[in-house]
Formats: C-alpha cells, sequence, structure tokens
C-alpha cells in the first residue's frame, strides 16, 4: 500500500511529461503535412542530379 505512494505521483508526473510533449508538437506544426513524406520516397531526386544523367545516358 506504501507503495502506491510513491507510484501514483510517478504516473502523473509522467502523464503530465507526455502530455506535454504532445502539445509542443501540436504546436510545433509536427502534425502538418503527414503525406508529404510519404510521397517524397516516390520521387527519385537522383534524377536532377547531372551525375544520375551521365550514367543513365552511358547505359543506353
Amino acid at each position: 500500500m506504501e507503495s502506491l505512494y510513491i507510484l501514483i505521483p510517478i504516473a502523473i508526473v509522467l502523464v503530465c511529461i507526455a502530455v506535454g510533449i504532445f502539445l509542443w508538437a501540436v504546436k510545433s506544426e509536427q502534425f502538418e503535412d503527414l503525406e508529404r513524406q510519404g510521397h517524397n520516397i516516390l520521387f527519385d531526386e537522383d534524377a536532377n542530379d547531372p551525375s544520375s544523367k551521365k550514367q543513365l545516358s552511358s547505359k543506353k
């Protein structure tokens, strides 16, 4: 029973920290534009690199 006097305040502090981190993430717009990262993997960034164009032309 005495352990609850220690565990309950620790749990409350951890919940407060988690809520604080969540609110910080929302305020700093971490959850805006969730789809951009998913679309970025579809585009090949190396196609804009001049050295990759040389490699493509040499393969033909």
